[in-house]
């Protein structure tokens, strides 16, 4: 089941999105002394902002957040998390929520997404490709992050 994340929601998405970020920096994720749970709590708050969570057999499995970034067009929205369980990868967990963001996207006339997603992660990559997005290059934050964009002019099927 797909569904819009709710404050109380803030732990397990804070622990989610922090196991599977573990996985793609070489030598673990850093420290950098961040309230995650804080964050997330914020983030489901804020105006403008989506956070759609997968839960399966009562547990948070998967979670999306995104937004329009200020100085973009309404039509614009940018991917900022998109995770799922590490040990559900490749069971659909993620098809399934990135389905559920299209159509959130389709449904208030959003055009374009982007992410920046992390140099090392290639499985996100592929992942992301597998779903139409194309590579658009590195971008201009020292080479870490590749700069993906996924087009949205007509519904599927359409």
């Amino acid at each position: 089941m797909i569904r819009t994340a709710v404050s109380a929601d803030a732990p397990a998405i804070a622990a989610l999105h922090l196991r599977a970020r573990a996985t793609y920096y070489p030598d673990g994720l850093p420290d950098d002394g961040t309230d995650w749970e804080q964050v997330w709590v914020e983030t489901i708050s804020r105006p403008r902002s989506h956070v759609l969570v997968s839960v399966r057999e009562g547990g948070l499995v998967g979670l999306a957040s995104f937004r329009t970034p200020d100085g973009e067009p309404k039509e614009v929205v940018k991917l900022f998390q998109f995770h799922v369980s590490p040990g559900l990868w490749r069971r659909g967990v993620g098809a399934e929520l990135h389905a559920a963001c299209v159509e959130e996207w389709h449904a208030d006339g959003v055009e374009q997404a982007y992410l920046d997603v992390h140099g090392d992660n290639t499985r996100a990559q592929a992942f992301y490709a597998r779903q139409g997005w194309t590579d658009e290059g590195y971008g201009d934050d020292g080479g870490s992050h590749l700069r993906m964009r996924l087009h949205l002019t007509s519904r599927p099927g359409e």
